[in-house]
């Protein structure tokens, strides 16, 4: 059911959405953190078996893209989400070390610090998607600086969700979020440590054709061998091309390889996996179980039991 919203933010959203080839399922007034209006949308694909398969995209209700420093932007996020809602679980993902994540409840878009800190803040959850019961969780505040948002072109998820989304994989690379069953919110500082401002661009990792081969395989494993029966996922995705500083045709190019191989099926952009790469699944769990286990705080055993200066 569509409701009254800004007819202007629903006009430019049809227009952009009906370009990337998505369509717009509904519109319906929401509310941000501080209780001011937004307007919430779910996008999906067209045609007959796509029913279900939507994407949310929430906008503050007086947003205005619908101008030449905004639309470009926009109309590249939703022409790629577009081909991520053609993944079996899009809102799945892997990190380097080989964790499979689901992010979810990501309460766009920003809002300001109410603890007096000059950032911006976008709260969301990310769980651990090894095809189990979804127990193992991390919820998540992610924060974004007055000046370092100077960069983004609006502080709304089609601009942000991206670098949000690379900054908590590449918090998890460094061990700094835990996965646990309950607990408080954990910080992920988006910093201009993931920016360089000489390339005016995000620099998450530094990857070689070693690492990002082992990503690809890792992603394929998961996305599609155990969480999506199979089906194809995409390859050229520019949001791991981010994440992995490199670019999506060396992605391609890499999948190419690994098909010749036997390992994987490669139909344009979107790979399977093939029961080559499905019986490699010890070698997976075991990354998965020494990535989980090194994002648990480590106890200095000496101070354990007693036999440190305190």
């Amino acid at each position: 059911m569509t409701v009254d919203l800004n007819p202007s933010l629903e006009k430019s959203l049809k227009s952009a959405a009906t370009q990337a080839g998505l369509v717009l399922v509904s519109a319906t007034q929401g509310s941000d953190f501080h209780g001011q209006p937004t307007a919430v949308f779910q996008l999906g694909l067209p045609g007959a078996g796509n029913e279900g398969r939507s994407l949310r995209l929430e906008l503050s209700e007086t947003f205005n893209f619908d101008k030449p420093h905004l639309l470009p932007e926009i109309t590249a996020h939703l022409a790629a989400e577009a081909k991520r809602l053609r993944n079996p679980r899009p809102e799945c993902y892997v990190t380097l070390a080989g964790l499979p994540l689901a992010f979810g409840k990501f309460a766009w878009p920003f809002h300001r610090s109410t603890s007096g800190s000059d950032t911006y803040i976008v709260h969301g959850e990310m769980y651990l998607a090894d095809g189990g019961p979804q127990n193992l969780h991390a919820k998540l505040a992610a924060s974004v600086t007055v000046t370092f948002a100077e960069i983004v072109p609006a502080m709304e998820q089609p601009y942000a969700e991206t670098f949000v989304y690379n900054a908590i994989r590449k918090t998890v690379d460094l061990g700094q979020l835990e996965f646990i069953k309950s607990g408080n919110r954990q910080p992920v500082p988006v910093t201009t440590r993931f920016y360089s401002r000489w390339k005016k661009r995000f620099v998450f990792t530094d990857t070689d054709d070693q690492e990002r081969l082992k990503y690809l395989l890792c992603k394929v494993y998961w996305l599609s061998g155990v969480l999506g029966e199979g089906k194809p996922v995409w390859i050229a995705d520019p949001r791991d091309a981010q994440y992995l500083n490199t670019t999506e045709a060396d992605l391609l190019r890499m999948a190419g390889d690994e098909a010749g191989e036997g390992l994987m099926t490669l139909d344009s952009e979107f790979a399977a996996a093939t029961p080559q790469l499905m019986a490699r699944a010890p070698q997976f769990q075991a990354a998965l179980e020494a990535a989980l286990d090194f994002t648990k705080p480590q106890f200095n055993e000496s101070m354990r039991s007693g036999q440190a200066n305190m």
